[in-house]
């Protein structure tokens, strides 16, 4: 089977909440700084609007190797925007570019587990170390966006660039 988008990911800026579980929406714009409707406070006030940062993006075989050792994890709930299906997520590097839907990705840096996941219900206080030991150089990569553009649900994803 081909690349392609298996979920697009979003959750608006929400007072007293994390950004995370983000939940499912079938088709967005992205521009440099991200998902329209999406908000990322850590980029936002921690990294001044990396744009280095604009994306998060994630495979869906670490969400099944995830579920294989015993968390239910599903699509958004890591912080993803975008989940991808058909990619093996350790051949994922920095410096690849993507053609995803009518965007271009590049892939700047790993996104490091933080205590933000233990609000997930599957998580909290006490499973939360754990959890972020498991996730370590597993939580997905954040991109930047070189072509602003729409995309869907089901889109092609191919390598540009290696």
């Amino acid at each position: 089977m081909s690349p392609s988008i298996f979920q697009i990911n979003i959750k608006p800026d929400t007072p007293g909440e994390v950004g995370l579980p983000k939940m499912p929406i079938e088709s967005t714009i992205v521009t440099e700084w991200g998902l329209e409707g999406d908000y990322n406070r850590f980029r936002k006030k921690e990294k001044d609007n990396d744009r280095d940062m604009a994306v998060m993006i994630i495979s869906t075989d670490i969400l099944d190797a995830l579920n294989n050792e015993g968390w239910p994890v599903k699509p958004g709930d890591l912080g993803e925007n975008i989940t991808l299906a058909n990619i093996d997520y350790a051949s994922m590097a920095p410096g690849q570019k993507y053609k995803i839907g009518a965007i271009e990705l590049e892939i700047s840096i790993i996104c490091n587990p933080c205590s933000n996941l233990y609000k997930l219900s599957y998580v909290g206080e006490e499973k939360g170390p754990q959890f972020i030991k498991t996730l370590m150089n597993r939580r997905g990569w954040y991109a930047r966006v070189l072509k602003t553009g729409q995309i869907s649900a089901g889109d092609a994803v191919s390598l540009l660039y290696i």
